[in-house]
């Protein structure tokens, strides 16, 4: 998740006065509206709940009204700071951080809480609907959704709650893994677009969990549920062999052996992303990038129209960040940003270590940089927790407080999909691509002139790296 803060507005209070808002923007969507008074209050919680020596510097107080240039000194440093405090391990993660930005969300789009009705879709297209408040949080639909499938609570932990944007003849685009520092209804609402939706997917990369997951009635049905989808919207690669005998399991209803067998099929368990720009091996070539078995894969066109497909494994990546930036939207003017004329640009590059002594940077440009920038980083955890011999199972903790909703004790059964359609044979051409991506020098990430754009401190250290002999390339 990115924090910026790209503006200000001048709003009336309550007493007729005006007062400055900071307009706090998550992954280049407005999250919420505060002034500096609240960002104070959360400083000076933080600061004596964790201490002086852990809380970055807050800008100071100023006795007289600010002058124009004063305020956008202030939005600068208080994106900073907001900025400071969500990349700390500690302070970015506390339920003080969190809940600050949730009341703050809420208080925004003023919409109060009360009880209402939530459409969670399936992969299969199926609609859960669950009874839920307006001000619940992430934790709490997902459990909430757990308990309308009957799904087992040590179960809860192997999936999350995914933002899409559904498109035209069934594509979807993966916008984000819902937060902890949000509300679901309030994200999806806020939109007012139905396009948006809410998915339940499972959120681990590492296959060898899926055994757990199917040692459960309802966890075989959601994992084979998104295993068709995913092998209907092309994500995962099947020929006509492979596509036949998958049809005969499923004919017989062995959905673990229909899994099994997507298990062994290329991409399995990827995220697909929409086509986008990189500049790798060239600048400007068009790319497909999918997520998945702790790498990124690239299908890049080439300028002479040649593809070529390779992966950038996430153990080679010393660091990774993403960049972002107000740019014009294409008008035939020349006139500078507007709030009306602008379009948020988001790029992720990440430094590859691509032979034992060279590390190049490799940059993605795309709408679902920070979708992918999840990614790796949902990767690197389950690296670093397989590693340390832990496990990714979880209790879901109950955060309800005295008087929160009646959760309806009828379960919903997760259908079936509908068998599968013969294979698209214009996918078959992608299993093909075996040429592999050559080495090629790379520029580096230039500054930004954007004042808006992440801090050039902004970086994403890499744990799970790891040092490579030529041998290992």
């Amino acid at each position: 998740m990115h924090f910026s803060i790209p503006e200000t507005e001048v709003r009336s209070g309550e007493n007729g006065s005006t007062y400055v808002a900071y307009n706090i923007h998550v992954n280049g969507v407005l999250h919420c509206r505060v002034r500096y008074s609240q960002l104070l209050g959360l400083h000076e919680q933080i600061k004596k709940e964790y201490g002086n020596n852990v809380v970055p510097t807050f800008p100071p107080k100023k006795i007289f009204t600010l002058t124009p240039a004063e305020v956008e000194q202030r939005r600068e440093q208080l994106e900073k700071y907001m900025q400071a405090v969500r990349q700390d391990p500690l302070l970015g993660t506390s339920e003080m951080f969190n809940s600050f930005l949730r009341k703050a969300q809420q208080e925004t789009q003023q919409i109060p809480t009360e009880e209402v009705q939530l459409e969670v879709h399936l992969s299969n297209g199926q609609k859960v609907k669950v009874n839920i408040l307006t001000s619940d949080q992430t934790e709490d639909v997902l459990e909430a959704v757990a308990t309308k499938l009957d799904l087992p609570e040590d179960l809860v932990g192997y999936f999350s709650l995914f933002l899409v944007q559904e498109g035209l003849e069934g594509g979807c685009t993966f916008v984000r893994k819902l937060q902890e520092f949000e509300l679901p209804y309030v994200s999806v609402t806020s939109l007012r677009n139905p396009d948006y939706r809410i998915v339940l997917r499972k959120s681990y990369w590492d296959s060898a969990y899926d055994s757990d997951v199917m040692e459960n009635r309802v966890g075989l049905n959601l994992l084979y549920a998104q295993t068709v989808s995913d092998i209907e919207r092309g994500w995962i690669l099947v020929n006509k062999d492979q596509h036949r005998q998958l049809k005969s399991l499923q004919e017989k209803g062995s959905k673990k052996e229909f899994i099994r067998l997507a298990q062994t099929l290329k991409y399995f368990g990827y995220i697909k992303f929409d086509p986008c720009i990189t500049d790798f091996p060239e600048k400007g070539c068009h790319v497909i990038v999918s997520a998945g078995n702790n790498e990124l894969n690239f299908h890049v066109k080439l300028p002479n129209n040649q593809m070529k497909e390779g992966s950038f494994k996430v153990t080679r990546m010393r660091c990774w960040r993403v960049t972002s930036s107000q740019v014009p939207v294409a008008n035939g003017t020349a006139n500078p940003c507007s709030s009306s004329k602008c379009e948020v640009k988001l790029e992720l590059a990440f430094e590859y270590l691509m032979s034992k002594d060279r590390l190049q940077w490799v940059t993605i440009t795309s709408p679902q940089a920070i979708m992918m920038s999840i990614c790796l980083q949902s990767m690197v955890d389950e690296l670093m927790v397989k590693k340390s011999g832990g496990s990714i199972k979880k209790q879901m903790q109950k955060k309800r407080l005295n008087g929160s909703i009646h959760r309806s004790d009828s379960q919903q059964a997760v259908k079936s999909p509908p068998l599968l359609d013969s294979p698209d044979p214009n996918r078959e051409q992608v299993v093909k691509l075996s040429t592999k991506l050559s080495s090629v020098s790379l520029r580096g990430i230039s500054a930004s002139n954007s004042a808006n754009d992440i801090s050039g401190n902004d970086f994403h250290g890499n744990y799970a790296f790891e040092g490579i002999g030529d041998d290992d390339l």
